[in-house]
């Protein structure tokens, strides 16, 4: 099963996406490259969540944005294309294994100046943050269990009405039924962020899932 199909069968998956953002030759160009990785391919953002991305930084008329796991680079294109003028979108991945065709998209789509891609531990790229409440969009899309560690780092630096959005929170449907300890992590992450008091949550039935943590006033 394809992960699109995941929560709603394939022909209307086909119509949702006809009747939403298109994508466009640079989108696709970042597909096919990435599809080179079979092994890992999947990790790249679907084009249902590209467009929600860019309307929701647009909607947030965010200006700083920071991105936890980059991949091939299509979820910070979607994002740095909603930013407002003068917006920055700081990028965190730990290997540049992939980021070339990131960049390579970044810099036809005319956006590679307003991304600062930061290749090293997201943990310690987040820690090195000014203390400032001052982040209107943060997206993570990285190594499942370091999920809350990624939190703590930012709620903190996001400004009070901020959001932060957290992929694959679903697992496939695997936190129904968990067989591996990354499932249980990311049971457990849903279950702190919901309980937790600072943001106000909601999951949605977008692509593997997506928590929204809305920083409260």
């Amino acid at each position: 099963m394809k992960q699109s199909e995941l929560l709603i069968p394939a022909e209307l998956h086909a119509y949702m996406m006809a009747h939403s953002m298109p994508s466009d030759p640079i989108q696709d160009q970042i597909s096919e490259r990435t599809a080179q990785f079979e092994e890992v391919a999947h990790w790249q953002t679907a084009p249902e969540q590209s467009g929600f991305l860019t309307l929701l930084v647009q909607m947030l008329q965010a200006r700083r944005v920071v991105e936890v796991g980059t991949f091939t680079g299509m979820s910070a294109l979607a994002i740095a294309r909603g930013l407002r003028p003068g917006g920055e979108l700081i990028c965190c991945d730990v290997t540049d294994d992939w980021t070339e065709i990131a960049q390579d998209a970044w810099r036809a789509a005319g956006v590679d100046h307003l991304i600062d891609l930061r290749i090293a531990p997201a943990i310690e790229t987040l820690r090195s943050l000014p203390v400032a409440a001052d982040v209107d969009f943060a997206f993570v899309d990285a190594d499942k269990p370091a999920y809350w560690g990624y939190f703590e780092e930012l709620v903190g630096r996001m400004r009070p009405g901020g959001v932060m959005a957290f992929d694959n929170v679903f697992r496939s449907g695997r936190v129904l039924h968990p067989s591996s300890d990354v499932d249980e992590a990311i049971i457990d992450f849903n279950d702190r962020l919901a309980r937790d008091e600072r943001v106000d949550v909601m999951m949605l039935p977008i692509a593997d899932g997506m928590s929204l943590a809305r920083v409260r006033d």
